[in-house]
């Protein structure tokens, strides 16, 4: 789903006095505890976690990758996380934070059951698509179960399984882990991941495209986004070839197919038993429905408004398409004023208030680009209802929230989310999935827009307004919605932000989320104190009631 970073966990704003001796004090008590826990937990530090707590190529999703920056800023401030036995003391800003005693929380006791899984490390199958070490991941997801977590997440992905060959699986590896899964009887959601990972902050895994599709790119390199300046993206490949055979024959959206299906017939049994719950299905980079406007490989930064990525030749011939249709051929071209990766949107003359994105052309363009991510959507959730059959589905959608105080929305614009301030761009999105009986899966639901204000106040960014006009654009058709954490999360502040989007108060019709996935199984998470924080939240994400109101 690593990257360039919003700084908002107020556990990366130096400690109160008071606080600081607090934490001092009970971790001279825990600190032996700790270790002996970690011990007794069976956590190795031989096993491959990627520390950054991405899901995808990029880290926390959409909002993962636009967590760069900030994350290399931190690294600077920071050491390595700590080796087993050491104390929360040393974790720095990734320890477990009390809620103040005079903040009020909400019991959350009685209220309903939301499933929580939580996301396998991404280097848990290697290239030769083996399970890493199955002993240590036993001994993990046994502590799991054991705080009631209902099921994990795995990624499967696209560039271990058919990786020489076309339509050559090799599944061996996820067998075994299935298996375990089912032993302790959890449940699994997985994703079919036809994107590339690594290459990020904190990234120690590097899963790339599929060789043989890789070899095609370099002969036709067309089969990746393009932006303006004709710099290619090897994330994923463009939409504009899902119905062109430029594959060895097939066409994409037959490839993407053809490896759902085998994954259907080759793990039947898991199906049959219900042991996989749902399917998450990928659209693009990191796994999310949008366009790779904003890669750190072409150095974006936060909070960069990102380029448009519609200069591949399928594309162009796409758009030249409809801008006849429309009869102004003048208009197939893309915007020659949006800025660059780097710009804000009052630096060009298409973002800026009052600027050419309402123009008759400027509208003309963002809907045939909105309009080529929902058409590719629309195709791939299709295809995955057929391999599918009866099995929930679902698709993510990234949280991009930075400009989101802005007319424009340029950064959203510029993903495929046409969603001005005059327009909502997720009620299409919506219908679409909804059409599909697919749910939506959103992100950056721990976020808060005061810390945004006060980490990045250039940046006009509002989550807690995204999340709220998602949530409700899903809700409004009656689809399922899940999410899932953007960032790293271990305090009780952004557990209680994630409760209350989970089940909103003052919803008149009860609604909440039908589940929730935690980025990610880490040793961190495993530490005593954040895995107390942790399980006190699956008790109140499950409606349980809790102690220490």
């Amino acid at each position: 789903m690593a990257t360039s970073l919003i700084q908002v966990f107020h556990s990366l704003r130096p400690p109160t006095a008071s606080s600081t001796a607090t934490t001092a004090s009970s971790l001279r008590n825990s600190q032996t505890l700790s270790a002996s826990l970690q011990v007794s937990l069976g956590f190795r530090s031989s096993v491959d976690f990627n520390s950054c707590g991405l899901k995808g190529c990029f880290g926390p999703s959409s909002a993962r990758s636009r967590t760069w920056a900030m994350e290399r800023e931190r690294e600077e401030r920071t050491e390595d996380y700590p080796q087993e036995g050491d104390s929360v003391d040393a974790v720095d800003d990734k320890q477990a934070v009390s809620t103040p005693q005079e903040l009020l929380e909400r019991d959350f006791a009685g209220t309903p059951y939301v499933p929580v899984y939580v996301m396998l490390p991404l280097g848990i199958i290697n290239m030769n698509c083996e399970l890493v070490d199955p002993e240590g991941l036993l001994n993990q997801l046994r502590t799991l179960k054991s705080i009631n977590v209902d099921g994990v997440m795995v990624d499967c992905w696209w560039g271990i399984v058919e990786a020489d060959d076309p339509q050559v699986y090799n599944w061996s590896g996820y067998k075994r882990l299935f298996q375990i899964v089912r032993e302790l009887k959890l449940k699994l959601q997985v994703v079919m991941s036809f994107h590339e990972c690594g290459g990020n902050v904190g990234d120690d895994v590097h899963n790339p495209l599929p060789r043989w599709v890789t070899e095609i790119g370099q002969s036709n390199p067309d089969i990746y986004f393009t932006d303006r300046e004709g710099r290619r993206n090897p994330e994923c490949l463009s939409w504009g070839i899902d119905k062109e055979r430029v594959l060895k024959g097939r066409t994409a959206v037959e490839v993407y197919f053809d490896y759902m299906r085998s994954f259907r017939v080759e793990f039947d049994e898991f199906f049959e038993d219900e042991i996989i719950s749902e399917i998450e299905v990928g659209l693009g980079p990191c796994g999310e429905l949008r366009y790779p406007s904003y890669p750190e490989k072409h150095s974006w930064r936060y909070p960069g408004i990102g380029e448009f990525q519609s200069y591949d030749k399928y594309l162009m011939k796409s758009l030249t398409k409809a801008a006849e249709a429309r009869g102004h051929s003048l208009w197939a071209r893309g915007p020659d004023n949006a800025g660059s990766y780097n710009s804000t949107p009052h630096e060009t003359g298409f973002f800026c208030d009052g600027g050419e994105y309402d123009s008759y052309y400027g509208r003309f363009f963002l809907n045939w680009y909105s309009r080529v991510l929902i058409d590719h959507g629309e195709r791939v959730l299709g295809l995955a209802n057929l391999a599918f059959e009866g099995t929930s589905i679902a698709a993510k959608v990234s949280g991009i929230h930075w400009w989101y105080k802005t007319a424009s929305h340029a950064a959203e614009l510029t993903a495929g989310f046409y969603n001005p301030s005059n327009r909502d761009g997720y009620a299409p999105i919506a219908a679409m999935l909804k059409k599909h009986g697919a749910a939506l899966n959103f992100t950056c639901v721990e976020l808060r827009t005061l810390d945004q204000h006060e980490d990045f106040p250039e940046a006009l960014a509002d989550p807690e307004g995204l999340v709220w006009q998602v949530l409700n654009a899903a809700w409004d058709v009656c689809i399922p919605v899940a999410s899932e954490n953007a960032l790293s999360c271990h305090d009780r502040e952004g557990y209680n932000k994630i409760l209350e989007n989970a089940k909103p108060l003052t919803d008149p019709d009860g609604r909440h989320l039908s589940a929730f996935t935690y980025l990610r199984l880490s040793p961190v998470l495993m530490e005593r104190d954040n895995f107390m924080e942790f399980e006190r939240f699956v008790k109140r994400m499950h409606g349980e009631p809790v102690s220490d109101l």
